[in-house]
């Protein structure tokens, strides 16, 4: 997310390099990325990654993913103001996307989040146009509740168009409390139901957003949103496996989100190289049934 905002683009590219390098290929950005930064449009981190595309020559390598519906619609304006996912609008936000990217279509293209001001059929009906015009190979939903996502579904098989083949949706180890709002405004988490709808409709998924909650299980404060018993107890058995596997804290979270039943696909944001190579070894390792199964009961 922060590359081409926070990170000088030297550095951004070294991350991409590396990432490409260390085997990934799936990167995940959005046309609002990011205007929240002094001075920032929501232009920056989908015109570094058309810029880096551009200096390798590496498109085609990428499974490439962006969002509308989160921009605002005017310069200086807030998530309160955020573009709608009209048909209109979203053909023209993916239009402009793909210019920021240098590229003529998206592999995933995300409703970033669940617009009751627009009627569905319209946010349906856009979709669908992106992906018949080649635009996008797939659609997804982020920021979305499950039964909201599968009414799409369902008014896209009616009108026989593209239907939403995944979720995105804030996820990770620790869970906030019940009813807590979160800080970091629009941001849905992710639900027992939400897991067990991807688990029961096949050729769906489930990407987790904020897997390792900005840093905080190793150098920052979790935020009173997280301060319950089942924090600590979750941590208890998280630093047990640690000691059991030799790996970090962070890579123990991705072990477990990856070892879920429901296909789960934790993303990853970093600032450095050192980061991105910490957390490709934690979705290489495996945890032992009896590990994931101890650290999922904690509470």
């Amino acid at each position: 997310m922060a590359l081409g905002g926070v990170q000088d683009e030297a550095t951004s590219f070294a991350i991409l390099d590396r990432f490409l390098e260390l085997g990934g290929n799936f990167i995940d950005t959005a046309n609002c990325y990011m205007f929240w930064i002094e001075g920032g449009t929501g232009d920056e981190s989908e015109l570094l990654l058309g810029r880096w595309f551009a200096a390798r020559g590496n498109r085609d390598e990428v499974v490439l993913a962006t969002k509308a519906g989160r921009r605002p619609s005017f310069p200086g304006g807030g998530l309160e103001h955020s573009e709608p996912l009209s048909r209109e609008r979203i053909g023209a936000a993916l239009d402009e996307s793909l210019a920021r990217l240098g590229t003529d279509r998206v592999d995933l293209f995300w409703a970033h989040r669940d617009d009751r001001e627009t009627p569905l059929e319209s946010t349906v009906a856009g979709f669908d146009d992106a992906v018949r015009a080649g635009k996008a190979r797939m659609v997804g939903a982020s920021n979305h509740t499950a039964w909201r996502v599968e009414r799409a579904r369902s008014a896209a098989a009616a009108a026989g168009a593209a239907a939403y083949t995944a979720m995105q949706n804030r996820y990770s180890y620790l869970k906030p409390r019940p009813e807590a709002v979160l800080p970091e405004g629009g941001h849905v988490h992710a639900s027992p139901e939400d897991l067990d709808y991807v688990a029961q409709t096949p050729g769906t998924a489930l990407l987790a957003y904020s897997s390792l909650l900005s840093g905080a299980y190793v150098k920052k404060p979790l935020g009173e949103h997280y301060a319950h018993p089942g924090t600590d107890a979750r941590l208890r058995v998280l630093d047990e496996v640690c000691a059991e596997t030799g790996a970090t804290r962070n890579q123990v979270v991705l072990a477990w989100l990856a070892g879920h039943d429901a296909p789960v696909i934790p993303l990853v944001g970093v600032s450095s190289v050192a980061q991105l190579e910490e957390a490709a070894a934690g979705v290489a390792l495996k945890l032992d049934p009896e590990q994931w199964r101890r650290m999922s009961a904690a509470a």
